[in-house]
């Protein structure tokens, strides 16, 4: 009798490491028995057990988050000139309402104009990154200069091959740059 009091103790001391109690009318205050709470998982559940073994984002994930982050921060910097385009397009005539008007406009322009051109870099990224992914089966600092390098190549290509090839060198190298910063960043700064 005591033993499997003991064996329960353990199993339940295994379950509460990976699990948690959950109560769902906690904000109620209702008395409710221990035997009606859930134990929820506290790690990501997974359906395939391959799944579980990659440490990184899937193909759509990576897709999603480069284009929307390319594009949020390519309409924020295309807002930036805008507005000091609209400032400089002044008139001496111009009243405080049509001077608003002008910065709206020309922020508006290029903030869209910049969001759609740097949100087509992340997404040609995004693929070729997830492409060398799959192919090498490898997630290091060289697929991401090798997606850097055919990013810059594609996105320019339509120039003639030496505006590719340098568009791709600097692709690279920034690509470089952005994940040897990452790397820094995690290694020198406290967060």
């Amino acid at each position: 009798m005591a033993a499997s009091n003991n064996n329960r103790s353990d199993q339940e001391s295994d379950e509460n490491n990976s699990t948690r109690l959950y109560n769902p009318y906690q904000n109620f205050e209702v008395p409710i028995k221990s035997q009606y709470l859930y134990k929820l998982p506290t790690s990501p559940e997974y359906l395939f057990a391959e799944e579980s073994l990659k440490q990184r984002r899937t193909w759509g994930e990576n897709l999603t988050f480069y284009t929307g982050t390319a594009y949020l921060g390519g309409s924020v910097s295309g807002a930036a000139v805008g507005v000091f385009s609209g400032v400089k397009n002044f008139e001496s005539g111009d009243t405080t309402k049509l001077k608003i008007n002008r910065i709206l406009n020309s922020s508006g322009h290029a903030g869209r104009t910049w969001g759609n051109r740097i949100g087509i870099i992340g997404l040609m990224y995004a693929g070729i990154e997830s492409g060398v992914v799959a192919a090498l089966d490898r997630d290091d600092v060289w697929t991401s200069v090798v997606a850097g390098l055919g990013t810059g190549a594609v996105f320019r290509a339509a120039r003639g091959v030496r505006s590719a090839a340098v568009a791709g060198a600097l692709g690279g190298l920034a690509a470089g740059a952005v994940v040897a910063g990452k790397q820094v960043v995690k290694r020198y700064v406290p967060i």
